[in-house]
């Protein structure tokens, strides 16, 4: 069994109303029932994590530069491991992901292993 990287994209929004914990709470549910899904199939390596929005990035030479930067048309928000057999089933797993509600995407990943 191969495993695949899924790596949450999302278009920074400036909502102009932030989400009421009712809603909050039916986000956070429709997460949960997707990543318990994959681990219902036993499939799931890790859960992963979300990200914040802040950061650094380290370049040659000791060159750190803050980021991720706002300009960005996207941003990387989160990520799971994932287990398949193929990465037509890891993008088959990826395909109920909540972020399509909102407009964003998972990028599918090959991990290899050293």
């Amino acid at each position: 069994m191969n495993q695949f990287l899924l790596v949450f994209h999302n278009t920074p929004q400036t909502p102009a109303t932030p989400p009421s914990p009712e809603q909050m709470q039916g986000i956070m549910k429709k997460w949960m029932d997707w990543i318990g899904g994959i681990g219902a199939q036993n499939k799931l390596v890790s859960p992963g994590n979300a990200l914040r929005g802040t950061g650094a990035v380290v370049r040659s030479n000791n060159v750190v530069t803050n980021g991720p930067y706002v300009e960005v048309k996207e941003v990387i928000s989160g990520f799971t491991i994932v287990k398949a057999e193929s990465l037509e089933e890891a993008i088959a797993l990826a395909e109920g992901c909540p972020i399509f509600d909102d407009g964003g995407a998972v990028e599918v990943r090959p991990i290899v292993e050293m």
